[in-house]
């Protein structure tokens, strides 16, 4: 890559300090400007990551005509507010997921930036990372043979304060969009995006999110996917997947996975290490830049189409627990 471009981030907050640390990893990328809703936060976050541009609104950002790419970092409920407004100003958006609240946000969303023809892409750091990577190079490879089941989670016992990000409705709270969109995502990627069959049970908290969620897809040809996520119980982590000649073990947080092993029927198991750089986050950072040389305005690797798939997957487990947000 020739070039730098040049970032901006709105909303900086815990995951957009690993994003910033993240991005100075990568020297085809700038950071230049962040937007908070406090000249404060601005100023202190700038100053941690000698970010030379520091706007004390979100519009000031979007607007700056030195930034190209936003990553939008703020709570579910205002992605889709966010996203709009840099893609408004033209900007490249990398939007955290999940994407939006429901599939509404999100076809509106995808509908401007195609139209507008502007890059747009869901952060999904999984799937750009080597963990997954691997992955997918062993599934082409016919490793375990026909993939059959999956099964995944990924949970931890979050402090109760009803009124944090976790636990506010307001805010898109709850496992499933936090939580529950890592090993749905990884049974798309596997399987695809388009499930026969969605049964989901949740037990609602008494700040009326989901504070722990089991979900089972069944695809077209029979594949099954066994999924739970919580905010309320740990979980060790990771996943299987089970084909008809052995099985692959992912093992760490979905998140973040750290390595792979492959069972292979009747043959020894092979560990593959999957390192990651940084926070892990550069990868998805890097996958935007690759596509805009490439004079593309969506991810081959985690297209729109997916995301607003998954988004319907959500809200579908969502009317199946009569849980909705306030802004619906």
């Amino acid at each position: 890559m020739s070039r730098k471009y040049r970032w901006g981030i709105l909303g900086p907050g815990r995951i957009a300090h690993q994003f910033a640390a993240d991005l100075q990893l990568l020297p085809e990328a700038e950071l230049v400007a962040v937007g908070s809703r406090s000249r404060e936060n601005a100023e202190a976050f700038g100053a941690q990551y000698h970010i030379p541009r520091r706007h004390a609104s979100y519009e000031a950002l979007a607007a700056d005509p030195e930034v190209e790419i936003i990553y939008v970092a703020t709570p579910h409920i205002f992605h889709y507010r966010d996203s709009l407004l840099c893609l408004q100003h033209g900007k490249a958006v990398l939007c955290e997921k999940a994407f939006t609240i429901n599939a509404r946000e999100a076809e509106q969303l995808i509908a401007f930036a195609r139209r507008e023809k502007l890059f747009l892409m869901e952060a999904m750091w999984t799937r750009f990372q080597p963990a997954l990577i691997k992955l997918r190079e062993l599934l082409a490879a016919g490793t375990i043979g026909e993939q059959r089941m999956l099964r995944g989670e990924l949970a931890f016992r979050a402090p109760f304060d009803p009124s944090g990000r976790l636990f506010d409705p307001a805010l898109g709270g709850g496992a499933l969009l936090d939580l529950g969109i890592y090993p749905l995502a990884l049974a798309a990627m596997i399987f695809g995006a388009a499930p026969a069959d969605i049964r989901g049970v949740a037990h609602i908290g008494a700040t009326g999110v989901d504070e722990q969620c089991a979900f089972m897809l069944q695809y077209p040809e029979g594949q099954l996917a066994s999924l739970f996520a919580a905010v309320r119980t740990a979980a060790p982590g990771g996943a299987v997947l089970l084909g008809s000649e052995g099985r692959i073990e992912i093992h760490g947080p979905l998140y973040r996975p750290e390595s792979l092993t492959v069972i292979p029927e009747g043959r020894e198991p092979q560990i593959f290490p999957t390192p990651y750089r940084g926070h892990g986050y550069l990868y998805e950072a890097r996958e935007v830049m690759h596509c805009l040389a490439a004079g593309k305005t969506e991810s081959e690797t985690m297209p729109l189409d997916e995301s607003l798939a998954l988004m319907r997957i959500m809200d579908t487990l969502r009317r199946q627990w009569n849980l909705r947000y306030p802004t619906e």
